[in-house]
């Protein structure tokens, strides 16, 4: 049962081994998302084989592919940190990842040596994404354990506030090495990043190397009581499996899919569906993240008084209601007219819509980058999607060839299956030219423009983004620490988190850009992060257990 425990101080070592840890865990989700905020341009340098919409849904998935092998991470790396220590377990995930960062610098692109540069890209971000499996628990456990009871929730949110504190250092880099190179940063000026990283790689070491062991595991370790399997006790016992999959499902997938919503998707929505220009967008969302980073550590200590399940899911119902489409308080509504309010009048003076025989419409996601779409309806909703367009739907008769109408003007598509090159390229140029002036015509402009956009409101929508993530990712690292026993505790948390972040929150770009690329709304990828976060509100708030009170050092 739980009890009351009083909070005592923490001591001057234990402070600096935390910051220690959260330093050097900044420096590691830096390398990683490195990657997400130059996605458009490693789309051009790694996959410039392929058309521009495809190129970036498989640079978004070589993106997921660190993400997608999390779990395995979490699993390796998990054993590991509960039968031979934390602090080792750190030494072998930061020399991976910072490793694998740097290489990806230096790697030369599609046009020097073909399809092998994204096959090893791929290769190094799931080296990235392994390492990173084992990063999180590891750290969470290892601060919460050197946490005085009554503090765990404000001293682990430092922990949670190391993921956008990695990705505000990303973009500061990206920014700066933008300035420094020009026009060149777009050539070789993106490689100096991942090169800097080498610098990190160093420091995360040097910081590693003079942490102490965590005084939890010593404990165990001494008394013998040591998990010699931790994995087949964390997942093989029904007791400990069905707090893992509470955990899963009531906790961490929702959170997942708000953090990457409010950070990652809000990033790419600004850049590849308003069409604000690169610089701009990573400069709003760094002064959002500066805004919004303190408050992990706000909600972080509003749950050691309140308890951490009403700040979790608190933040998920409000999340679900802030991006619910066509509201007046969607945030992403708002981001539209604040940003592209050229873009927000056309569509709703102009509509745009594609009659076409349903038949002939196929899913528009490649994830292998080799499916061509030939049919009237694939090539009128990519030719769309790329400009940014929502349009309707409407089913013409069967065989019937797809029609484009964007205000009055109606634009017939083409059937690419069987043309020769010439004519194919002829047919393609004439029919992209063709949407771009009915939508110039139409007001639907090609870009944002910088003078219309008012960046005081997308800054404070995007920090409102942020703010969200904090509330449900602030206390999250404490009451996972204390859903678990202490000899399983690394592997047990990691597995859910990893999955969680990984797949759920992960694949979030690469899917709801998917949808939306469907269904021509470029609204409805927002139902995907609501889905799963109305799905996590309603098991958490049903069966997780309230935990900020629990003695972790009782639970052997």
């Amino acid at each position: 049962m739980s009890t009351a425990i009083k909070a005592v101080p923490m001591s001057a070592e234990e402070r600096k081994v935390i910051f220690a840890s959260s330093l050097g865990t900044v420096f590691e989700w830096y390398d990683f998302f490195l990657y997400g905020s130059l996605a458009a341009i490693i789309a051009k340098q790694f996959f410039s084989g392929l058309d521009a919409g495809s190129a970036f849904i498989f640079a978004l998935l070589a993106f997921a592919a660190g993400f997608i092998v999390r779990p395995f991470g979490a699993l390796v790396f998990g054993r590991l940190g509960d039968m031979i220590g934390r602090k080792y377990t750190f030494l072998v995930t930061i020399l991976i990842m910072g490793g694998s960062t740097f290489v990806v610098g230096c790697l030369p692109s599609y046009a020097s040596i073909g399809v092998l540069a994204p096959v090893i890209l791929i290769a190094l971000r799931m080296l990235q994404g392994l390492a990173l499996g084992g990063e999180y628990g590891g750290a969470a456990t290892y601060v919460a354990e050197h946490s005085p009871n009554g503090k765990r929730g404000a001293y682990t949110s430092w922990i949670q506030m190391t993921a956008t504190g990695g990705l505000f250092l990303s973009l500061l880099v990206i920014l700066f090495t933008r300035e420094l190179t020009g026009a060149d940063f777009d050539v070789w000026g993106w490689r100096i990043p991942f090169i800097v990283s080498i610098v990190l790689l160093g420091i995360s070491v040097w910081i590693r190397l003079s942490m102490s062991e965590s005084p939890a595991f010593q404990k165990m370790k001494a008394e013998g009581k040591l998990s010699k399997a931790p994995i087949s006790e964390s997942f093989g016992q029904w007791k400990n499996l069905k707090v893992v999959l509470l955990a899963l499902f009531g906790l961490v997938a929702g959170q997942a899919v708000i953090w990457y919503t409010g950070q990652f998707y809000a990033l790419f929505y600004l850049t590849q569906v308003l069409k604000v220009d690169g610089k701009t967008a990573n400069l709003l969302m760094a002064l959002a993240l500066v805004i919004g980073t303190p408050f992990f550590v706000v909600f972080g200590s509003l749950s050691d008084r309140i308890g951490r399940k009403p700040v979790i899911m608190g933040g998920l119902l409000l999340a679900v209601i802030l991006y619910i489409p066509n509201t007046p308080i969607s945030l992403f509504n708002n981001l539209t007219h604040y940003a592209n309010p050229k873009l927000e009048m056309a569509m709703a003076n102009s509509p745009a819509a594609i009659t076409a025989d349903p038949a002939e419409c196929s899913f528009q996601f490649n994830p292998t980058g080799t499916t061509k779409f030939t049919s009237s309806c694939d090539i009128a909703k990519q030719v769309m999607a790329n400009n940014s367009a929502s349009y309707s739907t409407i089913p013409a008769s069967a065989g019937a060839v797809t029609k484009v109408k964007i205000g009055d003007q109606e634009i017939e598509s083409y059937n690419a299956k069987g043309l020769a090159p010439d004519e194919l390229k002829a047919k393609d140029a004439a029919f992209k030219k063709s949407i771009r002036e009915a939508l110039d015509a139409a007001g639907y402009p090609a870009k944002a423009d910088p003078a219309q956009i008012n960046m005081v409101m997308v800054v404070v929508l995007l920090a409102i983004l942020v703010i969200l993530a904090t509330m449900s990712y602030g206390p999250l690292a404490a009451i996972l620490v204390e859903m678990f026993p202490t000899r399983i505790r690394y592997t047990s948390m990691s597995l859910p988190y990893h999955i969680g972040n990984g797949w759920f929150g992960g694949l979030l770009p690469t899917i709801s850009f998917a949808l939306v690329a469907q269904n021509g709304n470029i609204y409805y990828g927002l139902w995907y992060p609501i889905i799963i976060a109305s799905m996590t509100l309603v098991i958490g708030t049903l069966f997780i257990r309230e935990t900020k009170n629990v003695d972790i050092y009782s639970r052997d």
